[in-house]
């Protein structure tokens, strides 16, 4: 497993930079322009499809989503149908992609070890598309893999007739975690969500270290140093949210703190089982600690899992020196939730 530096490549050219206005940037991953033009280097290879990971086209009003489906190879060793995982990647709602080779990895081993189906979902991007068009792109590919299920056509059938659409899961790590949670949300306080999902049943949501925030510190924010390899700086948190969120709003909004305005909503969630997943050097430590606690009391069944030594993304990163054990921990305990 390669690590992935996220560290800002220092061979930039300087002089066509410092002509350009800057409004907003995170070294070596997003450069916005004063103008409005956004830049992505290249940090992360993307990777083509396999024999068991292959890309499908999401088909709605709106627009066509990209996926990748991840297809256990002994799923041609059996006939008994898989849970089926919706994943979305983390990256702070401004990077990432289905197609990273660190997701790719990833999620093959989840697919594999955890003997289940999964759907990575390529999701639009702020700045361009500020939230909530990420947790839109959400529901509406959940809404589509529901039409597919009730009508398998030939393109899909090749990863559909292996899944258990009573054994449906929302997962993510970061950004992605954020996007499963409000998906879950966004059902559970429709008044027809039973009819919206139905053949499918959801069964449990999967927030890995879930990217929320607040315009009060906590102590793991305020006094977490964190090392140059770090995924995630309290700056670079701040910048994300300012380039996600929609504009004029503070990070007590809801789509980044959820507990801003109580735990009302968290009771409204119909989703019964949840897994958050922290990570103990990860700034973010505290608060997913105290949404795994709020979700507790608002009667959900929650599995809180904390990675011992490692930081955020770093079943993705492979950034720390316990990245490996670590994360095949966390594909156990995934593989254990999944198959309940």
């Amino acid at each position: 497993m390669a690590t992935i530096s996220l560290r800002h490549n220092p061979e930039v050219n300087n002089t066509n930079q410092q002509r350009e206005i800057i409004a907003e940037e995170i070294q070596g991953l997003i450069r916005v322009h004063r103008d409005g033009r956004v830049e992505r280097p290249q940090i992360v290879p993307s990777v083509s499809c396999t024999e068991r990971a292959k890309d499908v086209v999401i088909i709605n009003r709106e627009t066509n989503l990209r996926a990748r489906v991840y297809v256990p190879s002994t799923s041609s060793h059996t006939t008994k149908p898989l849970p089926l995982v919706m994943y979305f990647h983390g990256g702070g709602f401004c990077v990432g992609s289905a197609a990273w080779s660190c997701y790719h990895e990833f999620l093959t081993n989840l697919a594999s070890k955890a003997n289940c189906v999964v759907l990575s979902v390529d999701y639009r991007l702020a700045p361009e598309n500020r939230l909530p068009i990420a947790y839109d792109d959400g529901f509406n590919a959940l809404a589509w893999v529901k039409r597919e299920a009730l009508n398998i056509s030939a393109a899909q059938k090749w990863w559909l007739s292996h899944c258990d659409m009573s054994s449906v899961f929302l997962a993510g790590d970061s950004a992605g975690a954020n996007i499963a949670y409000n998906v879950a949300t966004r059902m559970g306080s429709s008044s027809s969500s039973s009819n919206t999902t139905t053949p499918l049943s959801l069964k449990g949501v999967i927030l890995i270290q879930p990217f929320f925030g607040g315009e009060e510190r906590t102590s793991s924010e305020k006094h977490f140093l964190q090392p140059p390899h770090s995924a995630l700086t309290l700056s670079v948190s701040d910048t994300y949210w300012r380039l996600a969120l929609p504009l004029g709003a503070t990070r007590d909004h809801p789509y980044c703190n959820p507990l801003a305005y109580g735990t009302v909503k968290l009771r409204d969630l119909r989703i019964s089982s949840i897994m958050v997943c922290v990570s103990e050097m990860d700034i973010l430590r505290d608060r997913n600690l105290e949404f795994a606690k709020a979700l507790g009391k608002a009667g959900k069944r929650v599995e809180t899992i904390v990675f011992k030594g490692v930081g955020h993304a770093f079943q993705v990163l492979h950034n720390y020196q316990l990245s490996h054990s670590r994360t095949q921990e966390m594909i156990a305990h995934i593989r254990n939730f999944v198959n309940q």
